[in-house]
């Protein structure tokens, strides 16, 4: 086992997707486990997959990832793939999004798509006064199978005037839609619709960041009492005694005062440890919340232990979500916990836990 680790608590996982199920009543939820699964890596273990009749990721390289692991479920992935991407999308039975004409235009294998409809996010989708154009492109190539229909709120946590607007105007694309296609999947819901969004024109919701455990905005435990999936850990590597006025680190960003005694960790920013962490972030040691001293390195950092009894190979966490929040550590980075998750790189290694029992680490 490497020193520097990501403890994914699968149980606490599925406590979660059975809590948003309870929550959503009927619906799909078809799980967004892009990015590594937000970091957790639970996109490569299998016996979770298995558990979902869709799951959902934002590039084709991702889906071929997860067929590979052998899931032999639905596929689906949110963005507008390339032309040059089709063989695989059909050789690894892959259903995508689609709304881009020219990609339809040239489509001469059998696949299965999801109409996506720009309501206001503008990022990508058929307007729905261009939908009717395009489904005519459609009926004129017989390769393309539409099983579902989709859109992305962008502001469901703070803007409901908004989202209301979005969704008036999905809905007339469904409409529209159900013309002529059966649609097996509509949905517009992420995790923010799901918690702040009642409706019942969709079938299927997308839940993210919620069955990790961790909120999109504050308040949402009191909709779902999701519970944190991840604890971020690491171990001392070195440690030494220092003197008044020695300084430590990079550009001499941190000079003591007094002794000190330093601890080494083997974590830093290639890690996915930030460097605006430098000069304001902590980590736990021995329960108690230690500071980060000097800048943070690409492979290590440096943090205060004096006064504790401590030595190399003693356990250092990141976060534990109590102590140390994943939402503290984002603040400090000016950034969101979505980043901090999905930035944590492949050096570290993912250790899946069954409540607090390992039972497997990639």
């Amino acid at each position: 086992m490497k020193n520097t680790t990501l403890e994914v608590n699968t149980r606490k996982f599925i406590r979660n997707i059975e809590k948003i199920q309870a929550y959503v009543g009927n619906k799909t939820i078809m799980p967004i486990i892009k990015a590594n699964a937000y970091g957790t890596y639970i996109n490569k273990n299998l016996s979770i997959l298995n558990h979902f009749q869709i799951v959902a990721v934002a590039e084709v390289s991702e889906a071929i990832e997860i067929r590979k692991t052998g899931y032999r479920k639905e596929i689906f992935v949110l963005n507008q793939p390339s032309i040059e991407e089709l063989k695989d999308i059909y050789n690894f039975n892959i259903t995508i999004g689609l709304s881009e004409l020219d990609f339809l235009r040239k489509v001469d294998l059998p696949i299965k798509v999801h109409l996506e409809i720009e309501t206001g996010m503008n990022r990508t989708g058929i307007k729905l006064e261009d939908l009717k154009s395009f489904m005519e492109e459609i009926h004129q190539n017989e390769n393309i199978t539409v099983e579902g229909i989709y859109t992305h709120f962008s502001s469901a946590d703070t803007d409901l005037e908004y989202t209301k607007k979005q969704f008036n105007t999905f809905e007339k694309a469904v409409e529209i839609a159900k013309e002529e296609f059966d649609l097996k999947y509509i949905h517009c819901s992420a995790s923010n619709g799901i918690l702040n969004w009642k409706e019942e024109l969709s079938n299927t919701v997308r839940p993210g960041i919620i069955m990790y455990g961790y909120e999109p905005f504050k308040g949402a435990k009191e909709k779902i009492p999701i519970e944190p999936i991840t604890v971020l850990k690491t171990k001392i590597t070195y440690l030494k005694e220092i003197n008044p006025g020695e300084s430590i680190s990079y550009n001499r960003r941190y000079t003591t005062e007094k002794p000190m005694k330093i601890a080494t960790i083997p974590i830093g920013y290639a890690d996915g440890l930030r460097r605006e962490l430098t000069g304001v972030g902590e980590v736990i040691v021995q329960g108690e919340k230690r500071r980060i001293l000097g800048s943070i390195c690409m492979d290590s950092c440096m943090i205060d232990v004096t006064g504790l009894d401590v030595k190399v190979g003693d356990p250092v966490t990141i976060w534990d979500n109590e102590k140390i929040t994943l939402e503290e550590i984002a603040s400090k980075c000016n950034t969101i916990h979505y980043e901090i998750m999905s930035t944590i790189s492949e050096r570290v290694e993912r250790v899946f836990l069954e409540d607090n029992q390992k039972i497997i680490s990639i």
